[in-house]
C-alpha cells in the first residue's frame, strides 16, 4: 500500500469530519468550564466574585470577536455565543467549531487568570430568531435559579452548616422559602447586583466619534464598531424583547 492509499484510508476514519451546521440554521456555541466548582472554591469568593465574573466576561468577548458572533451571554462558568445563519467560518464544520471555541475560551481565561483551565464546547441549532430567544431565556432563567441556590447554600455554610446539611436543607425548600431564608439573614435577593441574577450580555454596536480632518480642515464624525458589555440586563419579557431586537437588526 502506497502512502496515498494509506492516507486516504486513514482520513476515511475521521467519521465526523464532514458534519456541518445545517444550512440556514441559527447556531449557538456554548462553552462550559471543566471542574470549575473546585477551581473557583479554592481561588474566589462565594457565592460570587467580581474578579471571576470579569474573567468570564473577557472570555465571552474573545469568543464573540473570534467567531464573529451576533450576541454573547455569560453566567456562572459558561458562555453562549449566537451565530447567524450566514456564519461561514471553517466551512461551518462542527469539529472545527467546537474544538476552536473551547481552545479560545481556555487560552483567554488561562492567560488572564494565570491558572490553567479547560472548557468543553457544544453546539445548539435553531430554525429561527424565536428559537434563539427561547434558548437565551432558558439560560437566563438558569442563571437566576443558580444564583438563588448559590446564595442560600453559601449563606448556610457561612452560618455553620456542613456541605451535606446545606444541600439537604435546600432540597426541601422552594423558591419562596429560599428567598425567606436569605431575608432572615439580611439578604434581599432582588437587590443583589443584576449580573449575579441575570448574567452578562455582550453585543456589537456602532458608536460615533467626533474628529477633525486636517487636510480639508473640517470636523468629521467617524463610526466605529465596538463590543458593548451589559451587566444590567433586563429579565423575562423585557429580555426577550432586547435580544429579539438585537438579532432582528442584524439578521442575514
Amino acid at each position: 500500500m502506497d502512502s496515498n492509499e494509506l492516507g486516504a484510508r486513514m482520513r476515511a476514519g475521521e467519521f465526523f469530519h464532514d458534519l456541518r451546521l445545517l444550512p440556514g440554521a441559527w447556531a449557538i456555541v456554548r462553552v462550559d468550564g471543566r471542574g470549575f466548582s473546585r477551581y473557583t472554591e479554592q481561588r474566589y469568593g462565594k457565592p460570587f466574585d467580581e474578579r471571576f465574573s470579569a474573567l468570564m466576561t473577557g472570555t465571552a468577548r474573545a469568543l464573540l470577536e473570534e467567531l464573529g458572533g451576533r450576541y454573547a451571554y455569560t453566567e456562572s462558568d459558561e458562555v453562549s455565543v449566537v451565530l447567524a445563519p450566514s456564519f461561514a467560518m471553517f466551512g461551518r464544520e462542527l469539529e472545527k467549531l467546537v474544538s476552536i471555541s473551547a481552545a479560545v475560551a481556555a487560552s483567554t481565561f488561562t492567560h488572564a487568570a494565570g491558572d490553567p483551565v479547560q472548557f468543553d464546547s457544544r453546539v445548539w441549532l435553531g430554525a429561527g430568531v424565536e428559537d434563539v430567544v427561547d434558548y437565551l431565556s432558558w439560560r437566563q432563567a438558569d442563571a437566576a435559579r443558580c444564583a438563588l441556590n448559590g446564595w442560600c447554600y453559601w449563606t448556610l455554610r457561612g452560618n455553620g452548616c456542613t456541605q451535606r446539611e446545606a444541600g439537604r436543607a435546600l432540597e426541601r425548600t422552594g423558591a419562596a422559602g429560599k428567598n425567606e431564608l436569605l431575608h432572615r439573614h439580611g439578604v434581599d435577593f432582588n437587590e443583589l447586583p443584576a449580573w449575579q441574577r441575570r448574567g452578562v450580555g455582550l453585543w456589537w454596536e456602532d458608536r460615533e466619534h467626533p474628529g477633525h480632518d486636517p487636510i480639508r480642515g473640517v470636523d468629521v464624525v467617524a463610526r466605529r464598531r465596538r463590543v458593548r458589555v451589559e451587566r444590567d440586563l433586563p429579565m423575562k419579557d423585557d429580555y426577550r424583547r432586547l435580544v429579539t431586537r438585537l438579532l432582528d437588526e442584524t439578521r442575514t
